[in-house]
């Protein structure tokens, strides 16, 4: 199992909320974050930092995933932190944009616990050593 210390949760369903953290609840001591969209996402990475692992929904109210994937990019402080996009858009070319913006993995809901655990094991064991990821404060 790889470490894993914090993690913010981009999504507008409460309810997704509690899965991903039944999921996440292996990982011990990992601090969860909570964010309903990509607005209140941005404001929460300019307060905190330290994040491991981004997990991103598309569709969301005020600021979707892919308008946050997309000013993340163009950050060199949050450019390098991992998201795993988890979205009811399915379609090959739903993943192919999502990838091309920055994410390192794509999960289509409804899924399995295990393949979200899977991947998030995949994506944090890519983490090149020495590398800190958001973890500079905003001046």
């Amino acid at each position: 199992m790889v470490t894993l210390n914090k993690v913010l949760i981009v999504d507008d369903s409460k309810l997704i909320h509690q899965m991903y953290r039944l999921v996440l609840m292996k990982y011990k001591n990992c601090a969860l974050v909570d964010a309903m969209n990509g607005l209140e996402a941005l404001d929460i990475l300019s307060r905190e930092n330290g994040f491991d692992l981004i997990l991103l929904d598309i569709n969301m109210p005020v600021m979707n995933g892919v308008q946050l994937m997309e000013k993340l990019k163009k950050d060199n402080l949050y450019r390098h932190i991992p998201i795993v996009v988890i979205s009811t858009e399915g379609k090959e070319e739903d993943t192919i944009r999502a990838m091309k913006l920055g994410a390192w993995g794509y999960i289509v809901k409804p899924f399995k616990s295990e393949a979200l655990y899977d991947l998030v094991e995949k994506v944090i064991a890519k983490k090149p050593a020495g590398l800190a990821w958001a973890t500079a404060a905003r001046a």
